[in-house]
């Protein structure tokens, strides 16, 4: 007679974290009666993940690459298996280099570079994938882009580390100089007044008036990669750029120019944007785990999406999200509403 022990026992989900991610994403899930005289068995869709820790109660799996499903599940051997929601990411755009946000237009095509290393030259700077996720060349004979950014009247903005120059692309990729000397420029954002703010990542961050007048609008310590900009539903521009530190802060600058730290705690913070509610979300790592963190605006943290090599994101009209990595662009079904556009 068997005993109650070496009973058939059906693997229980309790929780997923977290419920999104793309390919080599991490997720664990906590339950009960997951590991028993078996191997655990977690797939996400049909394809099998890799089992990274394993126990009765917690298991760690990571997505395989190839997939898109929206359900994960957990079998023990003894019963069947059990399943739970969840996103993942489609890849839609491959062989690129984005070292920044992606950027969307009011039609909903994504455009995001092809940077290559300091100096490099590459055939195409900047992609542009429509909504049927069709990848095509947009600007070319630009050097190191690097930021992308659309100002009120739809012209797409991109600085260019390189020469420190921020150039003006028309709809068919054709290129202007918009303004010059800013440094090692990175990160670009745009506020409600058609300002934009260009990051240069030895410590400055300018602001450019529509009349192109320069200001020095804050200064930060230098950033050892880039500045990564987003302005907050309220106005406020928050600021992420990795030092040598281990623990990293978010800058939040006032429209004063005043500066001070928004969080403190990420490992790495790149890209950022913000929700239609405030939540700002950033390319991190937090507590070891890496993805895309959110943060309330009264600084609770969690991991929101799990994948590796993030560098930004950007929110689609569709509620999408659109996740770079330094190679890959995927789409994400979170069901959000990203900030309105300027």
């Amino acid at each position: 007679m068997p005993t109650r022990r070496e009973q058939p026992v059906k693997p229980r989900i309790d929780r997923v974290s977290p419920e999104a991610a793309i390919a080599g994403g991490e997720i664990q899930i906590h339950g009960r009666g997951l590991s028993r005289a078996a191997r655990p068995n977690v797939k996400v869709g049909p394809a099998p993940a890799h089992i990274v820790v394993g126990s009765d109660s917690f298991l760690v799996a990571r997505v395989p690459e190839g997939v898109s499903a929206c359900e994960l599940t957990v079998g023990n051997g003894d019963r069947p298996a059990v399943s739970w929601p969840c996103e993942i990411g489609l890849p839609i755009a491959d062989g690129l280099h984005p070292v920044a946000n992606p950027a969307l237009d009011r039609q909903g095509n994504v455009y995001t570079t092809l940077s290559g290393s300091r100096g490099q030259k590459t055939p195409v700077s900047v992609f542009k994938i429509d909504k049927g996720d069709n990848v095509k060349p947009f600007v070319s004979d630009l050097m190191n882009a690097t930021g992308l950014a659309f100002d009120h009247e739809g012209v797409l903005h991109i600085s260019s580390r390189h020469d420190g120059t921020i150039y003006r692309a028309t709809p068919d990729g054709s290129l202007s100089v918009y303004v010059e000397g800013m440094g090692v420029a990175t990160g670009i954002a745009f506020d409600q007044g058609g300002n934009l703010y260009v990051g240069d990542r030895s410590g400055t961050i300018f602001k450019i008036g529509p009349d192109r007048q320069i200001f020095v609008f804050a200064t930060l310590e230098p950033s050892m990669a880039a500045y990564h900009l987003a302005f907050a539903p309220d106005g406020d521009l928050y600021v992420t750029g990795p030092t040598t530190s281990s623990f990293e802060v978010i800058h939040r600058i006032s429209a004063a120019g005043e500066a001070g730290v928004f969080y403190r705690g990420l490992g790495r913070p790149q890209g950022l944007a913000f929700d239609a509610d405030g939540r700002l979300y950033v390319a991190a790592s937090l507590a070891g785990r890496k993805g895309i963190v959110r943060i309330t605006p009264d600084c609770t943290a969690e991991l929101f999406l799990s994948g590796p090599n993030i560098v930004g994101l950007a929110f689609t009209p569709s509620r999408s999200m659109i996740v770079a990595t330094t190679s890959t662009l995927y789409r994400v079904d979170v069901g959000i509403q990203g900030k309105p556009l300027p």
